[in-house]
């Protein structure tokens, strides 16, 4: 098992017999670049959808925690170097990051959905996207499912960030942008996004979002899972929520 036994040992004794007795601090590795699930304030602190379960979980777990951000690219290898001790980053459940890491239940459920210019009648078929230039976030389920399914038809063009994917739509460097409904929603709502819009139905409705631990690490995954399900059954969750959408996410 890859994991720290002295905390481990804590964190079990804290879950199973209510004591005061606290586990050592986690580290919660996150990208800080993704709003409204993740971004640095403008006073340097990790805010975000994504922080406050993580908080609220620490919280159940009673285990004081830290927050530590990582580029996206190689936020899976931080993990793995132990830099962190779980990933709450928006992070897709897929078979291939499953080989590297394990998840917990999902905590959301995404979709994912084109956006482009108001002002453009931009239709979402095939035959319609056929030589169209699209972004999307590298290394993420927007831009797989874009290599996958449009390959050969559009250009595919791929960002470090998905702020800098939205600053070539803006300018007019690429047609339209692919990502995650809820975070197309935020940044519809911004000064920069307002000229824009969603094109047509999502193109992919089941986009489960885990939280990642290390391969084998399965007491701090099966903590994670009991502290998602208390706050979810105490409200909690919904209160979250509502704080950053007028619909559930879940």
């Amino acid at each position: 098992m890859k994991s720290l036994p002295k905390f481990l040992f804590a964190a079990a004794l804290t879950l199973a017999c209510g004591s005061s007795f606290a586990a050592e601090k986690l580290r919660i590795g996150t990208e800080g670049a993704y709003p409204p699930f993740n971004l640095i304030d403008a006073s340097g602190k990790v805010v975000g959808f994504d922080l406050d379960i993580a908080h609220a979980l620490c919280a159940k777990m009673q285990t004081e925690c830290e927050v530590v951000t990582s580029d996206w690219d190689g936020i899976i290898p931080a993990l793995n170097a132990k830099k962190f001790d779980f990933i709450i980053a928006s992070m897709s459940i897929t078979e291939e990051r499953q080989q590297a890491v394990d998840f917990t239940e999902p905590y959301y459920t995404n979709k994912l959905q084109f956006v482009a210019p108001k002002s453009v009648d931009f239709k979402t078929d095939e035959a319609s996207l056929k030589g169209k230039s699209i972004g999307a976030q590298r290394a993420t389920i927007a831009g797989t499912w874009l290599e996958d399914n449009l390959g050969d038809t559009v250009d595919i063009k791929l960002y470090d960030t998905q702020e800098n994917a939205y600053l070539d739509l803006a300018s007019g460097r690429v047609d339209a942008i692919l990502a995650d409904t809820f975070v197309q929603w935020e940044w519809l709502k911004s000064e920069t996004g307002k000229d824009f819009e969603f094109k047509g139905d999502p193109v992919f409705d089941n986009d489960k979002i885990g939280i990642a631990v290390r391969k084998g690490d399965d007491e701090l995954r099966n903590n994670l899972n009991k502290a998602l399900e208390e706050i979810i059954a105490d409200g909690t969750y919904k209160q979250i929520n509502d704080k950053y959408f007028p619909f559930s996410i879940r």
